[in-house]
């Protein structure tokens, strides 16, 4: 770090053996830097290292070390640990066993696995990796701080595309030149997009998003301000009583973590169903819960499981809920246009900036649904992140009334970062009245009960997305077993 750099943070990292040292600050011009060292690992270390890479690939190539040709990233790795572990000790020979496989682990991930990004995959702090193109520093999205440049660089073009390959050969996908465009997830389940030179015309590139360790709950999202009280009462509200809502919001505003934080609202009775491209959805362990994913074709072009192919099949499941990730085309949206009006409640996202962007989106090419069908939402929960100040926050809440046009009933005030109510509810508080037999002053009053409930969690940190989920089991249980519903055959 520069003389005149300012320090932001400081944190570190434990990856097996290695202890890594995270520094992030900002320089003299302004730009953001995240740097990291591993702490137990001198330079000289590091330089007899790479002569032992050197040996290691020599060996290879006149035939002393034979590299195993078939098998799983994981089985390969532990082939190649012994004969490192000897190289290690003709080269360190008063090493401790645990420094010993310390430096093998070293030597593994720069030299088989993905190298420093390896390093970043740990990092919880981050949302985002991105390789632009070699000899260029490696991004990051960080929670905090935005994105930041770090200190690792990507030797060389085919190095990128060594990653790319490796990444794609461990799900079934590849890429190549006629076939320069890939969508993967690792075995971890972070989600992989990478693209080959000409068709990113600075070089090869790769773009990591983080599957997030630690779901965001519904507390995190208050405490953060991402949602207020009174918003996050209502939607509670609406999905037990199964009212169908669309999340909707621009790239990376949340609209998944806000949709997986709704989905712990859904009472323990249910069966639901989620469909996704790729697997993000963690919910609490006491959902009656069936994750779909669907896959790609292989080269020869079959095996293919489409979205649509999942909506359809879901519904000879008997779902009471279905979670899609996102709605992209018009056969997937009727498809849940259907369910809904066949009395499935249906939870989505879409990408649209606003509630009317979200009901032109709806109505036109390539969705194309009949403004009609609309009223069979009853909310739409818009989300936005500001790229200046990385501020995620719920933008909008609207009800869809019978003509299919969309009421607002909160707005986010950006000068005051405050939520205002716009309009008292009208048909979402029809409906519940319609499916429960409370009149608005009772809706009120269970809102009220619901605030102080949420208020108590956070005030008691409860922010794993399991215990959240028992706080809502026992809430339901307890709410049945006061109102008979037991005791009636009711579940």
């Amino acid at each position: 770090m520069e003389d005149d750099a300012v320090k932001l943070d400081n944190y570190k990292l434990q990856i097996n053996e290695e202890v890594v040292d995270i520094n992030i600050f900002k320089d003299k011009d302004g730009f953001m830097h995240y740097t990291i060292s591993v702490k137990n690992i001198s330079k000289h270390t590091s330089i007899v290292l790479d002569k032992i890479k050197e040996e290691f690939v020599s060996e290879v190539s006149v035939g002393k070390i034979s590299m195993p040709e078939e098998g799983e990233a994981e089985d390969i790795k532990e082939q190649l640990r012994e004969e490192l572990l000897i190289l290690v000790k003709k080269y360190f020979p008063n090493a401790t066993s645990k420094t010993s496989e310390l430096l093998v682990n070293e030597l593994i991930r720069q030299n088989v696995g993905l190298g420093d990004i390896e390093v970043l995959l740990k990092d919880p702090q981050l949302e985002e990796i991105v390789i632009n193109r070699a000899e260029e520093p490696v991004w990051v999205y960080h929670k905090r701080f935005g994105w930041l440049k770090t200190n690792i660089i990507i030797p060389s073009e085919d190095k990128i595309r060594h990653y790319s390959t490796m990444i794609g050969r461990d799900v079934g996908k590849e890429i190549t030149n006629l076939k320069p465009l890939m969508d993967a997830h690792l075995l971890s389940g972070d989600r992989v997009n990478a693209t080959l030179k000409p068709i990113s015309s600075s070089g090869n590139t790769i773009t990591i998003r983080k599957f997030a360790t630690k779901p965001w709950t519904i507390t995190d999202f208050i405490r953060g301000k991402t949602i207020d009280y009174r918003t996050a009462a209502l939607l509670w509200l609406a999905i037990q009583n199964e009212l169908s809502v669309l999340i909707t919001g621009g790239t990376g505003s949340g609209k998944t973590s806000m949709l997986n934080v709704a989905s712990s609202f859904i009472p323990i009775n249910q069966r639901v169903i989620s469909i996704e491209d790729t697997r993000e959805l963690v919910l609490p362990k006491d959902l009656h819960w069936v994750p779909m994913e669907t896959r790609l074709p292989n080269p020869e072009g079959k095996g293919e499981v489409t979205m649509l192919d999942l909506v359809v099949n879901s519904l000879r499941m008997r779902p009471d809920r279905i979670i899609m990730g996102e709605v992209r085309r018009k056969e997937e949206a009727e498809v849940l246009f259907e369910a809904m009006h066949t009395g499935h409640s249906v939870y989505a996202t879409l990408h649209a900036n606003d509630v009317e962007e979200t009901i032109q989106r709806l109505v036109n090419p390539p969705i194309d649904v009949p403004k009609a069908l609309l009223p069979a939402i009853s909310l739409i929960l818009v989300v936005n992140r500001n790229r200046v100040t990385g501020r995620r926050r719920v933008w909008q809440l609207a009800e869809i009334m019978p003509d299919g046009e969309p009421r607002i009933i909160m707005q986010y005030n950006v000068l005051k970062d405050s939520f205002e109510v716009v309009n008292k509810p009208l048909q979402s508080y029809k409906t519940l009245s319609l499916y429960t037999g409370m009149d608005e002053a009772k809706i009120e009053e269970d809102i009220k009960e619901k605030i102080q409930l949420l208020k108590w969690l956070v005030e008691n940190n409860v922010n794993d997305v399991h215990d959240i989920g028992g706080f809502f089991r026992r809430y339901y249980v307890h709410k049945w077993e006061k109102e008979g519903v037991y005791s009636k055959g009711g579940i």
